[in-house]
């Protein structure tokens, strides 16, 4: 119904009656009387702004923690999200989705590189029974 409250209060504001206005637009009247009540409280017609859970994983200062756990010393074994999320103190999976969607990161699978040392430790040839 958002797309239906600037006209709405277009036609309050040219001086049509509220029944009037639902009808034109066909709309419930309640749609029709809670947007101009909102407007008349409020001055505009936009949401009100929700209240919700504050964030306690995904924080500006948690984000910088691992970013700078990771850029200090990008190859090392300490930078599993197991070992980071006890470092920092929050979930595995907030770890994994901060790397993921705050920085921009995804898991690499090193493939190539961990079936060439399988090859080396079968003597030179690798056999998938």
């Amino acid at each position: 119904m958002k797309e239906f409250r600037g006209g709405i209060i277009r036609l309050f504001e040219q001086g049509k009656s509220g029944y009037q206005i639902a009808k034109d637009m066909k709309l419930p009247y309640t749609t029709m009387r809670n947007t101009i009540c909102h407007y008349r409280e409020t001055g505009n017609y936009n949401d009100r702004p929700r209240s919700r859970r504050p964030r306690t994983a995904r924080t500006p200062a948690k984000i910088r923690k691992i970013k700078g756990r990771i850029q200090r010393n990008p190859n090392s074994r300490r930078n599993s999200t197991r070992k980071m999320a006890k470092g920092v103190g929050i979930g595995r999976s907030s770890v994994q989705r901060i790397l993921h969607d705050d920085l921009g990161m995804k898991a690499v699978d090193d493939f190539p590189k961990h079936l060439k040392k399988c090859i080396d430790a079968q003597g030179g040839h690798f056999e998938n029974k």
